[in-house]
């Protein structure tokens, strides 16, 4: 039997019954290779490493702006991982909650007239106990728009909307020659809601309307990013982010915008002079640290619901332009209310309209600061108001509360933010009018060191799986050469 010489290389030929079979070859021959490392090397060591990745911790949370904060869970902890995984959050991220759109077509499904905004809601009533106190509606969700129209030669076109157990909103349109305008707003809620009017003195159904008569040229498309506030007798309505473009024309709503009043003001307000900053671009600094302020909230029955002591200091930029203002609480009043999921805590002084904390429960288990809602009037006679509906700070239990007597700070937006002292806060299950053990923010910063230890942790591991490996590696190799 003769045969290659390549095969006295490659292996040897051993009879095996009546056929011949080419064995192992003393040596075998080293498999395809990437550089200096093998394929099947590169794919263990990937997937070592993505399991390593998938169980260490998430990095510590940064400060961003709640208001510029991803809402993609812990898939954006994974950039690498691929670029559909990024594209996901940035989408998700660019989701803004609680906007109510309404898009209505015609018989020929033609866009007749679009809107979208948000909107909330204060309500203040007495009590049977000859008190007074507000409810407050933060969240209009589940919304219906049921009687909402395009209108026609007898009704003029209009939006109502109906949310939560027996609220509704209403807004009319009327069409003059080259205008349309923005005409009444109404209003309806039923006192009879024990659970949104706890004891509640009145009963049955209240309406509230107001003639607003807002004017847009035709073909425009009316905006008004700013915060807008109602009040008509004891209902406070606020609406901010607001499109709305009634007789659309050709079914196209219009890029044109007009703007109210107050979104012209922010792209022409003068810069704030004030008397104790030595120039537009430096911080004033008040001499003394705020006062601290003892605060409460009582519902129907004249018990304390909400408690919060906090010095209190405001920080607002306009134009490069600084204002620094501590909250006297010795001229400050302060109200709000209690309900089962929300609560609120209100300052208004002469000079603050209205600063609103709004709290929230989440998971079922734990209460946060969720919105502050502010307006003041500044030395130069504008208004300044912001919102914002997106905030996490102040976490803690539900049956606890939230202390931090180090300086916090609460970032609003860029142009305004709060410096806390001495904070202490129980929005939900106060008992017999006084704190319960409270959770240190002190807490949170051992909770920051903890994800980075374990993953200091896992990198170390890592690197003495690597060790280990290319010894072991080399070494085999060693006993190659000896053959």
């Amino acid at each position: 039997m003769k045969y290659n010489n390549r095969f006295a290389k490659e292996g040897r030929l051993e009879r095996q019954g009546p056929r011949w079979q080419l064995s192992q070859p003393a040596t075998t021959v080293a498999p395809k290779r990437c550089g200096r490392w093998s394929r099947a090397q590169l794919r263990w060591l990937g997937n070592l490493f993505l399991v390593l990745l998938l169980l260490s911790p998430p990095p510590p949370p940064l400060p961003l702006s709640p208001a510029r904060t991803m809402m993609c869970g812990g898939l954006c902890r994974f950039p690498a991982l691929g670029s559909e995984l990024l594209l996901l959050c940035v989408v998700l991220g660019a989701v803004q909650s609680y906007a109510l759109e309404l898009n209505l077509t015609d018989s020929e499904k033609a866009t007749c007239l679009y809107a979208k905004w948000h909107m909330r809601f204060k309500i203040r009533y007495e009590t049977t106990s000859k008190n007074y106190t507000t409810a407050l509606i933060p969240d209009v969700d589940s919304a219906t728009y049921t009687g909402s129209s395009c209108g026609n030669n007898q009704n003029a076109p209009k939006i109502a909307v109906q949310f939560g157990s027996g609220f509704s909103w209403t807004v009319n349109f009327t069409k003059e020659m080259t205008t349309y305008s923005i005409d009444t707003i109404s209003f309806s809620y039923n006192l009879s809601n024990s659970t949104v009017f706890p004891a509640a003195k009145a009963k049955g159904n209240v309406i509230v309307s107001h003639h607003v008569a807002i004017r847009v040229p035709l073909n425009d498309i009316f905006r008004c990013h700013s915060l807008s506030i109602l009040e008509v007798d004891d209902v406070v309505q606020q609406f901010w982010d607001v499109f709305v473009q009634a007789f659309v024309q050709n079914g196209t709503v219009s890029t044109k915008e007009f703007l109210c009043d107050k979104d012209k003001a922010s792209t022409t307000v003068a810069p704030v002079v004030h008397t104790t900053m030595p120039s537009p671009t430096a911080a004033p600094i008040p001499e003394e640290r705020p006062e601290t302020g003892n605060y409460s909230v009582h519902d129907g029955n004249n018990t304390a619901c909400l408690l919060a002591s906090m010095g209190l200091q405001l920080n607002i930029t306009q134009d490069k332009a600084v204002s620094v203002i501590n909250i006297n609480p010795n001229t400050t009043d302060f109200s709000g209310s209690c309900q089962s999921q929300s609560a609120l805590l209100r300052l208004n002084n002469s000079n603050i309209n209205y600063l609103d904390f709004v709290f929230a429960v989440k998971n079922k288990n734990r209460f946060y600061l969720k919105e502050v809602n502010v307006s003041m009037n500044l030395g130069n006679g504008s208004v300044f108001s912001f919102v914002n509906n997106n905030l996490s700070y102040w976490d803690a239990p539900l049956g606890s509360s939230y202390m931090c007597n180090k300086e916090q700070t609460v970032l609003v937006s860029e142009t305004f933010h709060i410096n806390t002292f001495h904070l202490r806060v129980q929005p939900f299950n106060v008992m017999g009018g006084k704190y319960s053990t409270a959770q240190d923010c002190s807490a949170d910063d051992d909770n920051f060191l903890v994800p980075i230890a374990v993953g200091a942790a896992l990198a170390g591991v890592l690197i003495l799986v690597l060790l280990a490996y290319f010894i072991g590696l080399k070494r085999h190799h060693a006993g190659y050469e000896q053959f």
